[in-house]
């Protein structure tokens, strides 16, 4: 029981230095346009902008413990099932999570919407009916170790209105605030179930207690009375020592009020609705302020939690060593049933006390989709320009109540991750084309696209999926020729490429696997050719004997033009020489005549007179 009381100072000397500077917190306005200020705190709340879709509207407040703002965001059905608000730029580590809902000022809408929440891909929340008139209802607040510098907050439509959300609130807390055992971490949140200041007569925020940042502004809901028994409110101003520590950092205010028992009814009995099946963290709060009792063994009592014995012999003076100290007390059980009750039953001396509840939920976080294929899935719906109606945000297969739409998920043991096993988006009116990072999808079994008004040619990277079996692209409007790849697909055993406009020879490794029980449906594309049903092709040639040809003809054709052009230069050489030639003929001629009558004289002068010697 010792080792409960001081789970807080065992943490103290490591969470003092965090707790000195000043922590991270981010208000939101839903659906508004500028940063506004709420009295009477005079709290900045920043405006709501590129965070997420939806659609801004007047608020109505359900409750006065809604922060007074006027604005709010709602999700039409239109828009998709799921909406997330995307917040970056968050820092790492432990934050308290809050989400108040709103309702919109407009009668055409319902009262209450009711919808699921998640953060970071785990549900957290489920709205009921009649939500809106209970004031532990009108918000959510989770603690959650935020790891890559971002966090999503994802609000699912179940049918029953349009979600409608009014603040969200993010406020980095101690590290170590609510440790409450081994399974602390980064693999679990906290969901605040109920958190009562006994004898207090209103309700409060931790900035109402002047409480310290680091804790968080929690919100503590008043308790005056237990009701099973006759108990009695009693409260001190006198300051509480050790209350404001870390890494819980309880407001004083908390343990200067308490509920004690009486002699009609000695002991105190507290109960309360839960979810069965679930583990929750329980905190009991207490300080000895009441006048009568000043020293140890005046006050002993023992605590039970659904029956069982969970602190024995409590003596809150002896405990902490003084009167007026804050003394804590943690555990940790399971409820297999709907009710979790705490039973305070006096040992020996006064009667029994208490100053404040808390009941925390202990949700493990579930595994995410893999990074590598959520990118992967927002490329592709970028790329076929996926309506809004199929939503598509947050986490693909998390929580496993709200999956995306057309995609089979499946669970990695061995990586501790999901994986996309399918996408069925048949007849959903795509458009757009098929992208390459498609491949990135490396467990797809089965792929059906068909019935859309997808354009573009088939990915040849379509076939380094390896485990594909089904592969469905039937009645859209690709074209070219059947990626040569498609025939490295092993597995595959149904591919329906009917109904396109593709063109050229089926690939033969495609048309031998027909010779194995495969279903392949080649119809309706006019271009193609080369298996029985589809018209007869041309010689067969392989992609390699297709590039020889095609370098032979270019070859061909360049020394072709290289001829022409060599042709054409001597032609012309020709017909300049003739031109020249007919020009100069009349002069030719007289210098031959010339040149014949000098040599006619020189043989008659020979004949005559003997030869002629010429010096």
């Amino acid at each position: 029981m010792l080792n409960h009381y001081l789970i807080l100072l065992l943490f103290n000397f490591f969470c003092t230095s965090q707790a000195t500077g000043r922590p991270y917190a981010l208000r939101i306005s839903c659906g508004s346009r500028t940063d506004i200020r709420s009295a009477p705190t005079n709290t900045l709340w920043h405006k709501d902008f590129a965070y997420t879709g939806g659609i801004p509207a007047k608020a109505r407040r359900p409750s006065y413990l809604t922060p007074p703002l006027y604005t709010l965001r709602y999700f039409p059905l239109s828009e998709g099932p799921e909406n997330c608000y995307n917040i970056k730029r968050v820092p790492t580590g432990h934050h308290a999570v809050r989400i108040f809902y709103g309702l919109v000022e407009d009668s055409n809408f319902d009262d209450e919407p009711l919808f699921d929440i998640s953060i970071e891909g785990t549900l957290v929340d489920s709205l009921s009916a009649g939500w809106s008139n209970r004031d532990d209802q009108v918000f959510t607040e989770t603690f959650i170790f935020l790891t890559d510098g971002s966090i999503s907050l994802c609000f699912h439509s179940t049918g029953h209105g349009n979600p409608a959300i009014l603040s969200i609130e993010i406020q980095q807390v101690n590290d170590k605030a609510y440790y409450f055992g081994p399974q602390f971490g980064k693999g679990s949140m906290l969901k605040t179930v109920n958190r009562l200041s006994c004898g207090q007569g209103r309700p409060k925020f931790g900035e109402d207690y002047g409480g310290n940042a680091w804790g968080g502004d929690r919100f503590w809901n008043s308790l005056r009375t237990l009701r099973q028994s006759a108990d009695k409110p009693i409260s001190t101003e006198s300051p509480i020592k050790l209350s404001s520590i870390a890494p819980n950092f309880n407001p004083q205010g908390v343990y200067q009020s308490a509920l004690v028992s009486t002699d009609v009814a000695p002991e105190l009995t507290f109960i309360m609705d839960v979810e069965p099946n679930s583990n929750y963290s329980i905190w009991l709060h207490f300080a000895e302020i009441e006048t009568s009792i000043t020293k140890a063994g005046q006050r002993v009592f023992d605590i039970l939690i659904n029956g069982d014995i969970r602190f024995k012999a409590v003596d809150v003076v002896n405990m902490t060593g003084d009167v007026k100290t804050a003394l804590v007390l943690n555990t940790t059980v399971a409820v297999d049933g709907r009710t979790l009750t705490i039973y305070l039953k006096p040992v020996s001396g006064s009667l029994a006390t208490i100053s404040a509840i808390e009941v925390l939920k202990v949700i493990t976080a579930e595994a995410k989709t893999s990074t590598v294929e959520v990118t992967a899935l927002q490329l592709l719906k970028k790329a076929l320009q996926l309506p809004d109606r199929l939503g598509w945000n947050g986490d693909p297969c998390s929580p496993q109540q709200h999956p995306w739409n057309g995609a089979d998920c499946r669970y990695d043991s061995t990586k501790g991750s999901w994986y996309i096993g399918g996408l069925g988006l048949d007849n959903q009116g795509l458009h757009g084309f098929l992208p390459r990072d498609i491949s990135k999808l490396s467990h797809l079994q089965s792929i059906n696209l068909s019935g859309n008004s997808i354009r573009g040619t088939i990915p040849p990277i379509l076939g380094t999926i390896s485990t594909l079996e089904i592969l469905d692209l039937s009645y859209n409007f690709l074209n070219g020729s059947i990626p040569e790849t498609l025939g490295d697909l092993h597995s595959l055993q149904i591919l329906n490429l009917n109904g396109n406009k593709l063109s050229g020879r089926v690939p033969a490794a495609l048309g031998g696997k027909l010779l194995h029980r495969a279903s392949f449906n080649f119809t309706d594309n006019a271009g193609l050719c080369g298996i029985p049903g589809l018209r007869t092709c041309g010689p067969h040639l392989s992609a390699g004997a297709k590039v020889g040809v095609g370098l032979g003809v270019c070859l061909a054709l360049l020394l072709f033009v290289g001829c022409l052009i060599v042709w054409r230069k001597r032609r012309q050489n020709i017909l300049r020489v003739q031109k020249l030639a007919a020009r100069e003929a009349p002069y030719a001629k007289k210098r031959t005549q010339f040149s014949h009558d000098v040599q006619m004289t020189i043989h008659r002068t020979a004949s005559e007179n003997g030869p002629i010697l010429l010096s």
